[in-house]
């Protein structure tokens, strides 16, 4: 049911027929994100984005608003490290109108002057709510630190020096040089005849003039782990976020990876959970996580605790993962994992953005789509020992990178602790 075609300019459309539903979910992807950026423009990609939904030659702010609220449906954007997307939700009846207005905003944008500047505020602000939002300004603060002066470690958002310092002839030449078609690839999935889609992709995108595609080679970052902190003493918590190098997207031991991640951290029954909030009560919030990139990786656990327990958490943290590097899973850990994360992946392919967004990633990292029962097989294939064998290779010979927000002056970690 996934069926893929490429146009004469080079755009790239995948769609995936889901019969029984009556939603199609729409995506204009673009291959690049923050860690594209110029240290000097960092922000760029995240600001277009803003600016695309500011008005076209057609239509205004309101008019594009109004266009997808008089059919129902959703529309909205995101930017990330490494693509953008634009997309759509709509019944099966309105894909020509979402089509056609995705189109719009993505090759005629207005660049208003007046709605530049109005933006221009709205996004510092969104960089202001940063600072106080200590969850997200903890990973900010390890990630700049993690990979030091390197576009992976800058904000998506960027700074307010940044931003403030774009001016709109800058905005529109990275505009024009970015979204071309070799750099775009549309996705959809729902109810849609790939033949359909396709004809109508081809009127509203095939005239956009190719360009040359750029080469990824050389990306790869450098890592260190440092220990960094914010002070803020008007928080009650601590926010600490530990991390470690991690694989890459395409790495051949990710599905070990997700599970030792699950085992970890992942769930309400993991080891964090169960032993610093069930067991000792030293915080209400922890879980670890997973950011892959194409030539990268980062696993980090978040805890947010009292200043005075936090050199208890990172100790308990630090001690699971030597457990899982010196002993291993257990077998009813590795079960559970598994069955957690095929049931998580069956119910989130129920949904038709989640489809979409699946039809681009797969692309975007692998060039070719990889089937849900590939997946499926693949998670139900790790074993403990191999589930442990990826706890040796990350958990010896590193150290973990600390970031702490909060009332840090009274923050006590052992450095051994963070010596794997």
């Amino acid at each position: 049911m996934i069926r893929k075609e490429r146009l004469a300019n080079g755009l790239t459309l995948l769609t995936e027929s889901m019969p029984h539903v009556r939603s199609v979910a729409i995506g204009v992807w673009l291959r690049r994100g923050s860690r594209d950026e110029p240290a000097r423009l960092n922000g760029i990609s995240h600001f277009i984005e803003h600016l695309l939904f500011k008005g076209t030659e057609t239509r205004s702010a309101k008019a594009i608003a109004l266009a997808m609220d008089s059919i129902g449906g959703q529309i909205d954007a995101f930017t990330s490290k490494e693509y953008t997307c634009f997309y759509a939700k709509v019944l099966d009846t309105h894909v020509t109108d979402a089509v056609e207005l995705l189109a719009d905003i993505v090759q005629r944008p207005a660049f208003d002057p007046t709605e530049l500047e109005r933006e221009r505020q709205v996004i510092l602000e969104e960089i202001r709510m940063v600072e106080d939002s200590p969850d997200e300004l903890v990973y900010d603060l390890l990630t700049d630190q993690f990979y030091p002066n390197q576009p992976l470690g800058r904000p998506i958002q960027g700074t307010a020096r940044t931003v403030g310092a774009m001016g709109r002839g800058q905005l529109r030449r990275y505009f024009r040089e970015a979204y071309r078609p070799g750099e775009i690839l549309i996705a959809a999935a729902g109810k849609l005849t790939h033949a359909r889609m396709a004809r109508l992709v081809r009127r509203t995108f095939g005239s956009l003039e190719p360009g040359p595609r750029r080469s990824a080679a050389g990306r790869a970052p450098r890592s260190r782990a440092v220990i960094v902190t914010r002070r803020k003493r008007e928080l009650e918590q601590l926010h600490l976020l530990l991390g470690l190098r991690a694989f890459p997207e395409g790495d051949p031991g990710r599905y070990a990876l997700y599970v030792l991640n699950t085992i970890l951290g992942g769930t309400m029954s993991s080891r964090l959970f169960q032993t610093i909030r069930e067991e000792r009560g030293l915080a209400y919030s922890v879980y670890s996580g997973l950011n892959t990139f194409l030539d990268a990786g980062l696993l980090t656990i978040y805890a947010a605790t009292s200043p005075g327990a936090a050199g208890d958490v990172v100790r308990l943290a630090a001690d699971e993962l030597r457990s899982l590097r010196d002993a291993g899973p257990r077998p009813e850990e590795v079960g559970m994992a598994k069955e957690h994360l095929k049931g998580s992946l069956m119910l989130a392919l129920e949904s038709t953005s989640s489809r979409m967004s699946q039809l681009a990633r797969q692309q975007i990292y692998f060039g070719r789509q990889t089937t849900c029962t590939e997946t499926l097989d693949r998670v139900s294939r790790v074993t403990a020992s191999q589930v442990q064998a990826v706890a040796r290779r990350l958990f010896r010979g590193q150290r973990i990178a600390l970031a702490a927000v909060g009332r840090v002056d009274r923050l006590r970690v052992d450095r051994a602790a963070l010596a794997l």
